[in-house]
């Protein structure tokens, strides 16, 4: 059966935070003077609530910080909350200006060939306010973002709603992921072609047929 469409993860798929293996913002806030909690403090009550961040059970950044702060019993600074929002932001712009020129030129012989090509992302809001003026987004036929339609990877249900939007039947598309969420099997369950975007994150293992070069995309697709 041809290949109808392809569908891609964004982070360290189409887009990396990292440079020779380090983060490349530099992610450092003084929560306990601007919250009340100490770093290790605010990563555990992040933590906890990243389900709920991906599936849009909180609509925004401020949302989250209203509920770990309400939680600790501890008032919210709207100004220092603003300030550390608007430093996330920016922090999530900075992969969107260094994408790179082989990715472009995979999703251009892409769409040269015809097929429809979506974006499947766990994210929250403030992870993807840049998306929509980067280079990246005129490429794609249909962009799903989880916080916005309340379910993310690996729920089977993502990846049919995302092949319900493109018109294609599950068996005709490609998944292609770095394996975060277990993306992986969350596309094979939903009956998609799942493979393992190995170009940015060497560090995940998976059982899933590796890709080392973006334009090895293309040969994947020849072969099938």
């Amino acid at each position: 059966m041809p290949v109808e469409a392809v569908f891609f993860d964004l982070y360290e798929t189409l887009i990396t935070e990292f440079a020779d293996g380090k983060r490349v913002s530099k992610r450092s806030y003084d929560y306990m003077d601007r919250l009340g909690l100490s770093d290790a403090e605010f990563k555990q009550e992040w933590s906890t609530r990243s389900e709920r961040r991906m599936n849009g059970h909180f609509p925004d950044y401020h949302s989250v910080i209203r509920d770990i702060l309400e939680s600790r019993s501890l008032p919210y600074p709207q100004e220092h909350v603003e300030f550390l929002y608007q430093s996330r932001v920016s922090e999530k712009k900075i992969p969107f200006h260094t994408i790179s020129k082989e990715i472009c030129r995979m999703l251009e012989l892409l769409r040269e060939r015809g097929l429809r090509l979506g974006l499947i992302s766990n994210c929250s809001e403030e992870e993807v306010v840049s998306f929509g003026q980067s280079r990246l987004a005129p490429y794609f036929d249909d962009v799903i973002f989880s916080y916005q339609v309340g379910v993310a990877k690996p729920n089977a249900e993502i990846y049919r709603l995302a092949c319900e939007r493109l018109s294609v039947r599950p068996e005709e598309a490609l998944f292609i992921g770095d394996g975060g969420s277990d993306e992986l099997r969350g596309a094979g369950s939903a009956e998609l072609m799942p493979y393992h975007a190995y170009w940015y994150n060497t560090f995940m293992e998976s059982g899933y047929e590796k890709i080392r070069q973006p334009l090895h995309v293309l040969d994947i697709i020849e072969s099938i």
